[in-house]
């Protein structure tokens, strides 16, 4: 009787150790050292703002010091007064430029503007100088409104990340989404990427400091990161009916053999 308890008990707890997650596994760069700074320095790979893609949005409003000159710049959205009105007002609303097919937007006045390939700050440099032929110190300013990265897999919060600043790391994202579950491997972690048309797939160690070196570290608009489960979410999610039916099988034939025993007494 009492082997067979003890069958049982080291089943269940066998089980129960399966589905542990060791704090190695959950810890984040766990080889950063002070002392391996100034190699990481050397192979890190700086991404201040996010590089004007086909499909970005961008927002553009013109000012300077003469409003009438910088007026036709700044196109206001038209709206109906009222359902049914044939009345149009306008309002202040600043109206986006979407990056076309062949990287272009299609500014007033100045036509088609070749922006794919810039960084926000060059497109407003590029405005500045075209502007200049026609306005008086004029001041452009530039926002990319859509850009965002979505994470997937195991995390808190999974979802659409916004770029707000321009800029977005993969410890960012991994933070805005919530941070990763326990069941979420530190050492599988998968960024897809468009570039030219093409996929680009990488897989990153956020338990190693070496992620401070890969080109993915900080993301682009439209990356998908994807949190890959470990074996014990795998085999839980899999067989978690399996387990407590062997459990519960278990504990009722355990229950019949003390039951037969004693009334063979």
């Amino acid at each position: 009787m009492r082997k067979i308890l003890q069958i049982l008990f080291a089943v269940t707890l066998a089980g129960m150790m399966g589905s542990c997650v060791t704090q190695k596994q959950m810890t984040y760069l766990s080889n950063a050292q002070p002392d391996r700074v100034d190699s990481i320095n050397a192979n890190f790979h700086s991404k201040t703002e996010a590089v004007i893609r086909t499909g970005d949005a961008l927002t553009i409003f013109v000012s300077a010091l003469d409003l009438e000159a910088v007026a036709p710049y700044n196109i206001p959205t038209a709206v109906f007064s009222a359902p049914g009105s044939t009345q149009l007002s306008t309002t202040a609303a600043l109206q986006y430029y979407t990056v076309d097919e062949d990287g272009n937007i299609d500014f007033p006045v100045l036509g088609n503007l070749h922006v794919a390939g810039l960084k926000r700050n060059e497109v407003e440099q590029l405005l500045r100088e075209r502007l200049e032929q026609q306005v008086v110190n004029p001041n452009v300013h530039v926002n990319l409104v859509n850009a965002k990265v979505s994470v997937l897999g195991e995390v808190n919060k999974p979802g659409q990340v916004p770029m707000t600043s321009g800029r977005i790391t993969l410890l960012d994202a991994l933070a805005a989404a919530g941070d990763m579950t326990p069941y979420g491997r530190r050492d599988n972690v998968l960024v897809t990427r468009e570039v030219d048309g093409k996929i680009e797939i990488a897989r990153l160690n956020v338990r190693s400091a070496d992620i401070y070196t890969s080109p993915y570290y900080f993301l682009q608009q439209n990356d998908v990161v994807y949190v890959s489960p470990n074996k014990v979410r795998a085999v839980s999610s899999a067989n978690a009916s399996l387990w407590f039916s062997l459990v519960s099988t278990l504990a009722s034939a355990a229950t019949v053999i003390v039951t037969v025993i004693n009334a063979a007494k």
